[in-house]
């Protein structure tokens, strides 16, 4: 099969397609032909060098959507229509920038039921997964629920804001340039806020008993302004880290913690796991709400495959404003 191999850390030039053998399943695995992947900043993270030593070749990629090709336990039949996500891909074993990948059965998720387009379902799997895991399992949102989302530009921005908007809930998200509000006024916000590294008192003129719930995706830099926009006993989530390492200097739990508040870290590894299986994700119904218009796609732009390093240039530049996609 051809896949991309990382073999030294750089730019996007060291993806290079190559011709390699496509590993069996075992029996708690499953081998899935690839017909497209969603396009992540851990892939980017990872070819340059930035998760550690690259000493052997690696596939990157933590995402797709394809079909079936063998489950060795029976589970899922070849031609199924599946998504998987994290179990390891890219770190533990082969990541999806490849004509097949082989997963573990626990990450993948059955999509049997829908109409929506293989570039459209690469849109789903690693952004909603990783938003249902923050905003229902660590925040648990509710209909009239009022969130912020900090970064509202990036992918899983939007879809943290399609999902909290299709799920009943007022949404305050923000963005560092003033051209950007109106793609998140056509995305579903309710207000937007550009975003300057201070902006509680501004949320606070627009709900001022403050959100019910917050979601980080900056990062470290903005965190304590975030969690000063919290009402008693709301919540924020850190999902993001676009700001740069996820380390708070000098963080006073009474002074920078407002009463009754909460505050956690929520990693996408913990998806699959038996703390967090997926038998109930989302994804099949939000397959069929976009399929239906009910909410809009967050993808931006779809790239052939031998396009991938021209994928991460663009990735990179933060131009997207959405998800970018390849299909194969």
């Amino acid at each position: 099969m051809k896949a991309y191999v990382i073999e030294q850390p750089g730019g996007p030039e060291v993806l290079q397609l190559r011709d390699i053998p496509s590993p069996e399943p075992t029996s708690d695995e499953v081998q899935i032909r690839v017909r497209a992947f969603g396009l992540n900043r851990a892939e980017t993270y990872l070819r340059a060098g930035k998760m550690g030593d690259i000493t052997t070749p690696r596939v990157p990629g933590i995402e797709a959507v394809g079909e079936v090709i063998h489950d060795p336990a029976g589970v899922l039949r070849p031609g199924q229509r599946v998504a998987t996500a994290m179990g390891g891909m890219q770190f533990s074993r082969n990541g999806s920038y490849a004509e097949q990948v082989t997963v573990l059965r626990n990450n993948v998720i059955s999509l049997d039921d829908t109409s929506l387009s293989w570039e459209e379902l690469a849109t789903l799997a690693q952004a909603y997964l990783t938003v249902w895991g923050a905003l229902d399992k660590s925040l648990a949102i509710q209909q009239g629920q009022t969130l912020l989302i900090r970064g509202g530009t990036s992918s899983i921005g939007l879809a943290a804001l399609t999902y909290a908007k299709a799920r009943g809930l007022t949404v305050i998200a923000t963005t560092r340039s003033a051209a950007n509000t109106q793609r998140l006024y056509e995305m579903g916000a309710d207000e937007v806020l550009v975003d300057n590294g201070d902006i509680a008192q501004r949320v606070r003129e627009v709900t001022p008993p403050g959100v019910d719930a917050a979601l980080e995706i900056v990062g470290a830099p903005t965190l304590r302004d975030t969690i000063k926009t919290l009402r008693p006993f709301g919540a924020v989530s850190v999902i993001g880290l676009l700001g740069g390492p996820p380390v708070v200097e000098q963080f006073h739990l009474m002074q920078d913690l407002p009463a009754g508040t909460r505050l956690n870290f929520f990693p996408s590894g913990l998806l699959g796991t038996p703390a967090l299986p997926l038998h109930d994700t989302p994804l099949p119904w939000l397959a069929k709400e976009i399929t239906a218009k009910r909410m809009p796609s967050i993808r931006t732009r779809t790239f052939a495959f031998d396009e991938v390093r021209q994928a991460h240039r663009l990735m990179e530049s933060d131009r997207a404003l959405g998800k970018l996609v390849v299909l194969l």
